[in-house]
């Protein structure tokens, strides 16, 4: 079997758009995270069909909390991030407030999303996040949640472009196969350098690549090989960068 000819590397403009998704998805995660906990802390009254997303606007972050009814969201808390720390002050909607803009079309887009995920998804939890994406559509990412401390998902993930109004998928990205369950923890008195995996089903790297370096502790480079024989490396700024 002939081997694959080495390609050229992506432009650094290529690279800048993957690594400034890569980048949103890991503020996604980590403002999603905090605003959960700042909305737990109030006890709420729990409900299976709590549905949350949250949006980054001029530099702040809101998280909503809510019911889909046919055709509107119902949201019971607010969470608004306080002057760009990671503290979220809460609200509770009551009666709950109706929404049917950029929370419900949101909203929808996960849930589609989500239904065609499941067709194919192992058996373990994972984590939805909705990024707003070029036209007015939104991108859908699912990706492993971390279930073990220090232990990191790598890949069996997903990126869904989803038509504006949240209804219908226009396009599915499979990012990577298989989950590889990683750590950066080593031996006491050793440090590790980089990590590095191997694409099998795309040839250059991609937005949870970014993702991955950027939420794993502690913070080391990853370094990806692609079926073109090309490499390249995810710094812990979330920069990517081909290697030579």
């Amino acid at each position: 079997m002939a081997l694959a000819e080495k390609t050229a590397p992506l432009s650094k403009e290529q690279l800048g758009e993957i690594s400034a998704r890569g980048r949103m998805l890991a503020e996604y995660d980590e403002m999603a995270g905090h605003a959960t906990d700042a909305v737990m802390a109030t006890h709420p009254k729990q409900d299976n069909d709590t549905r949350f997303v949250c949006r980054k606007a001029d530099a702040t972050w809101t998280c909503v909390f809510g019911r889909l009814a046919a055709d509107k969201l119902l949201i019971d808390y607010e969470a608004l991030q306080e002057a760009g720390a990671k503290e979220f002050q809460v609200k509770h909607r009551e009666p709950p407030e109706e929404e049917t803009g950029f929370f419900f079309a949101a909203v929808k887009a996960m849930l589609v999303a989500g239904k065609d995920f499941q067709l194919t998804a192992e058996n373990r939890p994972y984590n939805p996040s909705v990024l707003p994406a070029p036209s007015g559509q939104w991108y859908v990412y699912i990706v492993p949640a971390q279930t073990k401390k220090g232990v990191y998902p790598l890949g069996g993930d997903a990126r869904y472009l989803v038509s504006a109004e949240g209804n219908t998928i226009v396009e599915k990205r499979q990012l990577h196969k298989t989950i590889l369950e990683t750590t950066a923890q080593t031996p006491q008195g050793t440090k590790m350098a980089a990590g590095v995996h191997t694409h099998v089903l795309t040839d250059v790297p991609e937005d949870t690549d970014v993702f991955f370096v950027l939420t794993r502790r502690p913070l080391v480079p990853e370094m990806i090989g692609t079926g073109k024989k090309q490499m390249y490396e995810v710094e812990t700024d979330g920069t990517i960068k081909p290697m030579k």
